[in-house]
């Protein structure tokens, strides 16, 4: 299962310090855990809000190593050219203890697109491989539906199909194993809603 979904920065932007990332979206699936039920609602969204930011956190510094280690040049790419920038995106994997942030040991899988980072946090022991073709599925159809390459492109504002595509690409946090008749089919559902 899939426990949390986030888009966030990687790169500076100018209202945030050197070191922080800006959560666009989040989705957390799954019940809470038994701890959190001694809190207020509002003490439980603050702690949810931290741990969220702690993960976006570790995904920035993981982007930003990958790229200083891999010693390309950052490209801008515009709208019309999603293929080509999920296609040269980074990509990794690592772990988060037990306890650490989720009640259970967890795997973070992320893509950095340009200024902007996918990640999914999942349970251990999924299907890594599986995991990371849903990451790369969600990624391409927000980047090619919503535009988000675009000039000024804001995903606040968009929430609502980033929810849909969840719901059809990831339903309440589970897997799906797509063949690719199903997958195209969905995909021209996915093409309508949003188009609308």
């Amino acid at each position: 299962m899939v426990l949390c979904f986030l888009i966030h920065t990687v790169c500076p932007v100018s209202a945030l310090s050197t070191g922080e990332s800006r959560i666009l979206y989040s989705r957390v699936f799954g019940a809470e855990s038994g701890d959190d039920r001694d809190f207020t609602p509002e003490q439980r969204r603050l702690m949810q809000k931290e741990k969220l930011q702690v993960v976006a956190r570790q995904v920035r510094s993981a982007v930003c190593l990958s790229r200083e280690a891999s010693g390309r040049l950052c490209v801008e790419y515009v709208l019309g050219e999603e293929a080509v920038a999920l296609g040269e995106a980074d990509s990794g994997v690592f772990s988060l203890g037990s306890a650490e942030l989720f009640p259970d040991r967890s795997a973070v899988l992320w893509l950095g697109v340009q200024a902007l980072a996918f990640t999914l946090v999942c349970r251990p022991h999924e299907n890594l491989l599986l995991a990371e073709g849903t990451l790369r599925n969600i990624a391409r159809h927000c980047l090619e539906e919503l535009r988000l390459l675009g000039p000024g492109a804001e995903v606040l504002l968009k929430s609502d199909r980033v929810d849909t595509l969840l719901h059809r690409l990831l339903p309440h946090g589970q897997l799906l194993f797509l063949n690719h008749r199903f997958a195209f089919s969905l995909d021209k559902e996915i093409s309508s809603y949003v188009s609308k």
